[in-house]
């Protein structure tokens, strides 16, 4: 099994452990909502239009609240464990891994990390690792492109297994260097600065100004 069907099939335990009304990251959605998230992004082609076009954010919210109204939230997180439908592009050959593989490590971690109790990060391993310092590498630019600050990714070196690699994402007259191991760096580029956990190393106004920055593609 792939990282992306075991965080799928992870997070969808979660969900049935949780509930539809447990708390998440994502900002005023609870958990049903993720739920009805995730559903439109692999089934939905008109609700995704309200995904990648912020101007069109209010039909997304109407498309989640028709799912959510459709389904009660066990028989949606039964559809969502299920995977893609046949036509969906989800569900092409080769698709899943580098489509999937993000998206769920990091809504699983929305879910983990919320609430009162936050759960603390796992140990993925070092082939999880590797799969996202790789994907850093490729989409490092885009994450941060909405930066006035440079940005250098230093992946947390240990003695046994590789020493400290570095990736600049984007230059600029002032640095900020964020430390962590790749998963903690991916959750930082998809916008979770507050549960990620790096180490910030930078003058007191360049980090002002990457914390001020929209992280997200």
């Amino acid at each position: 099994m792939t990282f992306a069907k075991s965080e799928r099939a992870a997070l969808c335990d979660l969900f049935d452990t949780r509930g539809p009304d447990a708390p998440t990251l994502c900002e005023g959605w609870l958990t049903h909502d993720l739920a009805a998230h995730l559903w439109i992004r692999e089934t939905d082609p008109i609700g995704v239009s309200g995904m990648v076009a912020k101007p069109l954010a209010g039909l997304l919210d109407r498309r989640m609240a028709e799912v959510k109204q459709r389904w009660e939230f066990t028989e949606l997180v039964m559809r969502i464990r299920n995977g893609p439908a046949r036509f969906s592009v989800f569900a092409l050959p080769g698709v899943d891994e580098p489509a999937n593989t993000t998206e769920f490590f990091v809504h699983h971690e929305d879910v983990r990390r919320a609430g009162e109790e936050p759960e603390p990060p796992r140990d993925l391993g070092d082939e999880v690792e590797d799969w996202m310092w790789r994907r850093l590498k490729l989409l490092g630019r885009a994450f941060f492109r909405r930066t006035q600050v440079g940005v250098v990714l230093e992946r947390a070196g240990t003695e046994d297994h590789y020493e400290p690699d570095t990736i600049r994402a984007v230059s600029g007259a002032s640095i900020v260097t964020i430390i962590g191991q790749p998963s903690e760096l991916m959750l930082f580029a998809n916008g979770r600065t507050g549960a990620a956990e790096v180490t910030l190393v930078g003058e007191p106004e360049a980090l002002d100004l990457l914390h001020g920055a929209d992280l997200s593609i």
